[in-house]
């Protein structure tokens, strides 16, 4: 079944940037595919995320503790590839887990 265009749902997303934008330090102008997961999970809650927001709502859990809290899972990579490329010295470089593989909602 496909989703309707502008779904909000957890996905993943591809955009075309140069390695230097990346802000890991590597110097290099060449265009990777960076794939990052993007989208909502609130139609993935369990009990658990059900039962976790009643009890920060009702103050069952103190408001200081509920800032660490994640009330619903959230769209994450679960799994990762490299990516492969040459730097300015012309050194071919790898950078293992940046690109998402396959996303998910994580809870």
């Amino acid at each position: 079944r496909r989703k309707p265009k502008g779904d909000k749902h957890c996905r993943m997303e591809r955009k075309e940037m140069r390695v230097r934008d990346l802000g890991l330090g590597f110097d290099s102008d060449e265009i990777i595919l960076f794939k990052y997961c993007a989208g909502t999970c609130r139609g993935s809650r369990m009990n658990y995320d059900l039962a976790l927001k009643k009890l920060v709502d009702n103050g069952t859990i103190p408001k200081q503790e509920s800032k660490k809290v994640s009330l619903h899972p959230c769209c994450r990579p679960t799994g990762y590839e490299p990516v492969v490329f040459m730097d300015a010295q012309t050194t071919w470089r790898t950078i293992e887990y940046l690109s998402a593989a396959n996303c998910s909602c994580v809870r």
